[in-house]
Order: C-alpha cells, then structure tokens, then sequence
C-alpha cells in the first residue's frame, strides 16, 4: 500500500511511502484486539480503592443507648454497618487489576488495527518536522492545513522531541506518542493516524519482531 507525503503546510511532497502488507493489511482478529483493549484498560486502574470496615471506624466501646425502653432497635456499639458513621459490610479492598497479554497476541492485535486504520482510509503520513520553539499555535497550523484541526488525532514520532510533545499538549484532539510505543488502545482511540514518514520504518520494525 502506497501513501502519499504530506508538507506541513499541507501540500503533496511529491514522495510517497509503501506500508508492507505484513503489518498494514493483515486480517484484522477482533477477538486479540478486544483483549488488546481490556488488558490495557485494566492496567491503568491503580487499585487504591478503600472503604473502612466496622473493625476500623473511630467509635466503639460504650452502648451508644440503653437495651430497653427507647423504641430502637438495641445497639451495642456505633462502629455497626446499621448506623450513620458505622463501617462498611464487604467495601472494596485495595488490589491488582494488572492482565498480561503474550507478546505475539499483543503484536497482532497491533497490527488489526493498523490494518482497520488503512482500510478505512485513516492514516496519513507527512514529513519529519519539528519547532524551534514549543509553541502549540505552530501545532495548531499544521493540523489546520490537514484539515485534522477538528478530527481526534494521533500524531507518531520516530523518538522523543520535547518541542514537538510541549507544542501539541494543549491541544485537546491531538495525541503525540513514539511509533514503536504505542498501543491498540491508542490506534483505535483517536480517528486520524498521522505519521511522521521517518517513524513508519520504526513502527513496522517493532511489529516485525520474531
């Protein structure tokens, strides 16, 4: 499959680049990439979630009450999950919600859904670039001159460039991540796929790992 390369004042370069079918044109496995997903999803729940049993509320001790006479139902402490303040029955606990996924699987599932991205016409690869400084107005102009100003975006660079990161993460449907990091999740969550050329060799080398 042949793309063409955009400038980023959003004219044709004149080049285009071949995505190797072994990554882009696969066929898509629905089910690696719903495991994909979940175990992504499930690694990113810290877990932390905690409520107080009866056994560790403040109270406790005295009757709050008389055991006769009062028209209430008898009471013999104010830690009781029944009463106002008390502990809470069987309250969620703090624990690991962390799922792994065999590397293989992981790396199919990667490339269903770049295949699903190519075959809906959603990948666009534009030339390497970067900003002197990191001003998100030069960022803004470029996904503007796409026509990718108002479409949810995820932008994959060849390697960490600060000014390209501080310049585009204040705008709210652009995503800027390193090709060979990325995840299922991350393809699928954002409408556009725009690659930097010199980023496609870098993806395709992650995803043709044996």
């Amino acid at each position: 499959m042949e793309l063409k390369v955009y400038r980023i004042d959003g004219t044709e370069s004149g080049e285009t680049v071949n995505l190797p079918d072994e990554v882009f044109a696969v066929e898509p496995n629905d089910h690696l990439i719903y495991q994909a997903v979940r175990v992504y999803l499930a690694n990113q729940r810290q877990g932390t979630h905690k409520t107080k049993e009866r056994g560790e509320v403040r109270g406790g001790g005295r009757k709050p009450y008389r055991q006769k006479g009062t028209g209430y139902a008898r009471r013999g402490t104010n830690r009781s999950p029944l009463m106002v303040g008390g502990g809470t029955v069987f309250g969620p606990r703090p624990h690991k919600y962390t799922l792994t996924l065999p590397k293989k699987a992981a790396r199919l599932a990667r490339k269903s859904a770049l295949s699903l991205k190519a075959k809906a016409n959603e990948i666009k690869i534009i030339e390497d670039f970067s900003f002197d400084e990191p001003k998100t107005k030069n960022m803004a102009q470029v996904l503007k001159a796409l026509n990718l100003d108002k479409i949810k975006t995820l932008l994959l660079v060849p390697e960490k460039n600060e000014n390209l990161y501080r310049a585009g993460r204040n705008i709210s449907n652009l995503n800027i991540m390193i090709s060979d990091k990325v995840a299922t999740y991350d393809i699928l969550n954002n409408k556009t796929l725009l690659i930097q050329k010199s980023a496609v060799e870098n993806l395709c080398k992650s995803l043709l790992k044996f």
